[in-house]
């Protein structure tokens, strides 16, 4: 093992250790568990993947100065509490613009410049938003009080997104780390096969419950793709599906991974610190709705299927059922573990603190020979690199995002943009409705799903619940349409990747998923017109007679874009299936 990779182990252990820490310590100050979180991330964004560790200076410039201003936050953290926001000298101003500073470059360098570009444009504004004339300006907020609440109080890059990340998001990557790690990595894709390998069009239907069973727990449509592609992709290529719907299949699979309880990629626990909605209340309403997507995409491979005559996987191609039924076992005994803990009333970290202890003992174990300590300490170390990479990842944004959401709050910005949201519709639901959908594909192409689902429920919520919507009914159609700019161009994340995955024109890609993925287009929009789909818990009937409304519609949707068919006979089916719909 190379030192640099000895290294990396340390400090993903080092991840593991305190996230897992704070669940059993008891109370420990956000100011103190918030920062720490932070300092972990840096070296991670700075360093990790930077192959000239000697010669980029910069890097460990930006790693120094940040961890010495996290750990430096810690410390201080009883004084900073009696200060209430307010930066008081010089050092504490250099403290705070430091890690606006650190906060905006760890943004640039893990998704690149749109998220922090957002975040300079809303520092700009809550520093000089008092020159601007009308409603849109504000009066002056004092500098010091300004910087203060962003950096040494819990309004800004302290506040409760990042709160979520350091007890939740970061305790769920690990947990998805050492299942992938492990046997249970390939019994996603064995329990995929196993089901719907022989079925016509069979490869992409295995996409489909892969992507499905892997994107709930990974979080990241991205990592989805990437991971799960590796399979799928190659397979569907060999049985001779065009290039741009094997992409697309990939593509769509993977983003409705986010939207797919139990963990929803840990959005279901974001929207339970935003919501304050119990968590097994938010799976139930979002269960029906995500098996909606999936169904839509899986009538639409059967209508590509017959139009370009796929054939299912080969029968030697197939696993054993014994293989299947042995992987499976790592897979379901952490995740049973993970829901009977959650069920029995234990916080879903705590729960998923002993999912990752489980996880932990299965990585020594493996389908081939059996106990073997060597295997499981590579799979050990593995899933220590991927954790502490992936927590970074994620902290990252959050941290980003926590300066727009701060700065929404301190400048009253998202009052007035609410207000406008409302003034402009006329206090319509449905053109309110379209002007969020909109804006959240706007912002969903500049910045990552979560940090969009957040900021614009941060905006548009608030209206769309006095216009007589219940909030959770709103954080869904907001959560679900920040998934939009996942395969819609011009930005969409999942469709590059996938498409560079088999040499395939983008834009086709793009344009084949769309068709693909009609569901999350028109199921956020279906759960407000049919608010019973969400309400499984309360009113069990109705939510399945609107389930199966919603499936007919789009089934006969999936039909009037993708077969070949008469024109007016697809036009005919598309307008039916808006009736039934939201009729």
């Amino acid at each position: 093992m190379k030192q640099p990779e000895k290294i990396w182990i340390i400090f993903g252990l080092t991840s593991i250790i305190f996230h897992i820490f704070l669940i059993f310590s008891g109370l420990v100050p956000n100011l103190v568990s918030r920062p720490l979180h932070m300092a972990l991330i840096i070296p991670w964004v700075f360093l990790y993947k930077n192959k000239n560790f000697s010669k980029n200076i910069i890097s460990y410039v930006f790693v120094v100065l940040g961890v010495f201003c996290c750990l430096w936050t810690s410390f201080n953290h009883e004084l900073l509490s009696d200060q209430y926001g307010f930066l008081e000298g010089d050092f504490q101003t250099f403290i705070s613009l430091s890690l606006l500073l650190i906060v905006l470059e760890m943004a640039r360098r893990s998704v690149g410049w749109p998220l922090p570009l957002v975040s300079l444009l809303s520092l700009l504004y809550g520093m000089f938003g008092n020159f601007i004339p009308g409603e849109f300006g504000h009066p002056g907020i004092p500098i010091n009080s300004f910087l203060g609440t962003l950096t040494i109080a819990e309004g800004g890059i302290w506040g409760t997104l990042t709160g979520v990340s350091v007890s939740i998001v970061a305790i769920f990557v690990i947990f998805g780390s050492f299942l992938n790690s492990g046997e249970a990595g390939s019994g996603f894709m064995n329990i995929a096969i196993a089901f719907a390998g022989r079925l016509k069009g069979g490869a992409a239907k295995v996409s489909v419950i892969s992507s499905a069973l892997f994107g709930s727990i990974s979080g990241s449509a991205s990592a989805n793709v990437a991971s799960t592609g590796m399979v799928t992709l190659p397979a569907m290529l060999k049985l001779g599906y065009p290039r741009r719907l094997a992409a697309s299949v990939e593509a769509v699979a993977s983003s409705g991974g986010q939207i797919m309880p139990p963990l929803m990629g840990a959005g279901a626990f974001v929207m339970v610190e935003l919501t304050g909605v119990p968590y097994n209340k938010i799976i139930l309403a979002a269960l029906l709705p995500a098996i909606l997507f999936f169904f839509a995409v899986w009538v639409g491979i059967d209508f590509y299927s017959k139009k370009y005559d796929l054939k299912p996987i080969n029968k030697e191609n197939l696993p054993k059922k014994s293989l299947v039924l042995l992987t499976s076992i790592f897979f379901f005994i952490p995740f049973s573990v993970l829901l009977i803990f959650m069920y029995i009333g234990f916080t879903p970290q705590y729960s998923a603190a002993v999912a990752i202890l489980v996880s932990f003992f299965l990585l020594f174990f493996n389908i081939d020979n059996g106990f073997n300590f060597k295997i499981g300490l590579n799979r050990f170390f593995k899933a220590c690199i991927s954790s502490g990479s992936q927590i970074s990842l994620i902290g990252s944004i959050i941290l980003c995002a926590s300066i727009i959401i701060g700065i929404l709050s301190i400048t009253g910005l998202g009052v007035k943009l609410t207000s406008f949201i409302i003034s402009a519709s006329g206090n319509n639901i449905w053109p309110a409705l379209l002007l969020t959908g909109l804006a959240c594909l706007v912002l969903g192409m500049e910045v990552p799903t979560t940090a969009a689902y957040v900021i614009c429920v941060s905006v548009a919520g608030p209206a769309l619940v006095d216009m007589g919507l219940e909030l959770l009914q709103v954080h869904l159609f907001v959560f679900w349409f920040a998934l939009l700019s996942t395969i819609t161009p011009p930005v969409c994340g999942t469709v590059f990747i996938a498409a560079g995955m088999v040499s395939e024109n983008w834009l086709k890609v793009s344009i084949t998923s769309m068709s693909l993925g009609i569901g999350l287009y028109f199921i956020p929009l279906s759960m407000i017109a049919n608010k019973s789909i969400i309400e499984l818990n309360s009113t069990f009937i109705l939510s399945i007679l609107a389930f199966v409304k919603i499936a007919t519609g789009l089934t006969l949707l999936s039909y009037s874009i993708i077969s070949k068919h008469n024109v007016f006979l697809r036009l005919g089916g598309f307008f039916i299936s808006i009736f039934i719909m939201f009729i």
